[in-house]
């Protein structure tokens, strides 16, 4: 009877425990999102806030001024602009904004999806560059409907401006807007719509050119309206940049090759300047900084001229003759023949039960080096490719800078290559034969340079020895620590070469047009096979050629050394060697003056 006095509670208590539990979970989690909220992820929300309430606009830095080696021509430099960004945030309606805005702009609602597509993975708070080289009746039309349109937001930047349009297009190269690949892995401190250097010297020395960014920090409104400027940063831009380039050298070399395909090199023969740096076609880089649509650089890249191309460093051409005083050198260091040695040419000679040509049908007779490099005789060189080793020939070849980058200190440079025994068995798995030989000692054959590798290779014969390593910075240091060091030739040798070259250009040899009074100029012309002989006679066609000079000047104490090239530009000695000596007259009148060191 007691026991039915007091009810059994347990299953009560059983069920307010597990209410307390699960209130308490609830306040721990409460609890832990507020504890979240302000103590781990404050900064967030604080930011969040702040942006209610600041903006920051970046005031983008200048670019570097780049001069020329005198530093009083002005190649490249920054100019006043604006471009207009949308901001997604501040949209509700993506498309319908597209399609507001297309006609305020003048721009295709389809470009402009592709503009905003490109970036289509990054924050909804970066603004996007929907159009840049705003005019100001562009500007004061969006400024003046800026309430309609809060999702446009309109800056102002400094332009890249190529005054000279494309002179030294490819020295100076290109800049392009970053891709968002670009911003997450090379470029993370860049931001949406900024450019940056791809090419030459805007690409090499971009983090030198590019400066510091300023900032301007804004309290705002709701509407996004200015109430108040809290902070400002002003930009900081980069010292101006002097290349070796000289302008009126290089002027030149542009002129002579206008309707050309083909490269001039000059270098300064004591530093390893680079005084011209030419290639034809050519292109303005002044169109890389609009902005481009895709189909307008397909249509740039796919283009049959190639004007991208720098042929001065990309170009990989056979060197004909201009080899020849290479293999001259390796003969004479290896004892095989003297600067008094004879052979002798009739026109057309057998090597290895074939036939070979000289390029001077009715033979030049029996021949001394120096006479042989004079002119240019075929038949005198065949004998030394039949005396030398392939190899060997790669040796001395490779000693004077061949089927290597010069390292000059720009990107794209081609290495060019000089077969040997080695390179064919590992790229051919075949044996190299004596006979191939024979092409390759008048340059032919599997055998590519490039006009940069053979200017610096006429540098290091005017300079008996002394390796050059070309560069584009005019500022110490510019150029690479490490010494290219020295070819293992002895002087006297090269001195048995020099005398040949010499004499092609001043005694009526090949190099003749390039011959300029008082000047002393050596060199050596080069005539390279598109089609070979037996071709060009069973198709009755006339046989196509590169035309080449190479050479320096002056004979003693020399200052400048050049190479040039013409596409399909027939015999050296016709087009190129005129070309080499309108620029080395201009040099020489230019620096050959008393008191005058300048280029030096």
């Amino acid at each position: 009877m007691d026991s039915q006095i007091y009810e059994d509670l347990t299953p009560i208590l059983k069920r307010a425990r597990v209410v307390f539990i699960l209130a308490a979970i609830v306040f721990g989690i409460v609890l832990f999102y507020y504890w979240k909220i302000q103590i781990l992820d404050y900064k967030k929300y604080w930011g969040q806030a702040e942006s209610n309430r600041t903006r920051d606009i970046v005031i983008p830095a200048p670019r570097a001024v780049v001069t020329d080696r005198n530093g009083a021509v002005i190649l490249a430099n920054s100019i006043a602009s604006f471009k207009v960004s949308i901001l997604r945030e501040s949209t509700r309606n993506l498309e319908e904004s597209l399609q507001r805005i297309s006609p305020l702009l003048g721009l295709d609602v389809g470009v402009l999806r592709q503009r905003v597509a490109k970036y289509r993975t990054l924050p909804a708070f970066r603004p996007i560059v929907v159009m840049d080289n705003l005019s100001l009746e562009n500007v004061s039309r969006i400024e003046g409907r800026r309430m309609d349109f809060p999702e446009l937001v309109i800056e102002a930047e400094p332009k890249r401006f190529y005054p000279f349009t494309s002179f030294g297009a490819h020295v100076l190269g290109y800049m392009q807007e970053l891709t968002p690949d670009d911003l997450r892995a090379a470029f993370k401190d860049r931001k949406v719509g900024d450019m940056a250097g791809k090419t030459g010297i805007e690409g090499a020395y971009d983090a030198r050119l590019a400066g510091i960014d300023g900032k301007i920090v804004e309290v705002v409104d709701s509407l996004g309206r200015k109430r108040d400027e809290l902070e400002r940063v002003e930009p900081q831009q980069s010292p101006k940049l002097a290349l070796t380039i000289d302008f009126d050298l290089q002027a030149k070399a542009e002129e002579l090759l206008v309707g050309k395909e083909g490269a001039v090199v000059a270098l300064d023969a004591r530093t390893g300047g680079v005084l011209v740096m030419a290639s034809s076609p050519t292109y303005d880089p002044n169109k890389f900084i609009n902005r481009f649509t895709p189909e307008e650089w397909i249509e740039l890249v796919k283009s049959p001229d190639n004007p991208l191309v720098n042929r001065a460093i990309q170009g990989q051409y056979s060197p004909g003759s201009i080899f020849k005083p290479a293999m001259a050198l390796g003969a004479l260091d290896l004892g095989i023949i003297t600067d008094q040695t004879t052979f002798f040419c009739g026109g057309v000679a057998q090597f290895y039960e074939r036939v070979y040509h000289c390029w001077y049908e009715p033979g030049h007779g029996a021949l001394t080096l120096p006479e042989a490099i004079r002119q240019s005789c075929n038949i005198f060189f065949y004998n030394l490719g039949m005396r030398m080793k392939i190899d060997d020939i790669a040796r001395y070849a490779g000693d004077l800078g061949l089927g290597q980058k010069t390292g000059v200190d720009i990107a794209g440079e081609k290495t060019g290559l000089v077969p040997s025994s080695d390179w064919k068995r590992r790229t051919q798995g075949a044996t190299w034969f004596a006979g191939e030989t024979i092409s390759v000692a008048i340059g032919q054959g599997p055998l590519q340079v490039t006009p940069i590798q053979i200017a610096a290779m006429m540098g290091c014969i005017a300079n008996r020895g002394t390796r050059l390593r070309p560069h584009l910075l005019l500022e110490e240091g510019a150029a690479p620590a490490a010494s290219p060091g020295k070819a293992a030739i002895p002087a006297s040798i090269f001195e048995k070469v020099i005398e040949g070259m010499w004499r092609s250009a001043n005694m009526e040899g090949t190099g003749r047009g390039a011959k300029v009074e008082g000047f002393d100029v050596c060199g050596k012309t080069g005539s390279t096979q598109l089609i070979g002989r037996e071709t060009s006679e069973r198709l009755g066609i006339k046989k196509k050629t590169h035309s080449w000079f190479a050479g320096f000047a002056p004979r003693n104490d020399p200052r400048i050394a050049i190479a040039v090239l013409v596409e399909r530009g027939g015999m050296g000695g016709e087009t190129a060697a005129p070309l080499a000596g309108q620029v080395l007259k201009l040099y020489k009148d230019k620096y050959d003056r008393p008191g005058t060191t300048q280029g030096n």
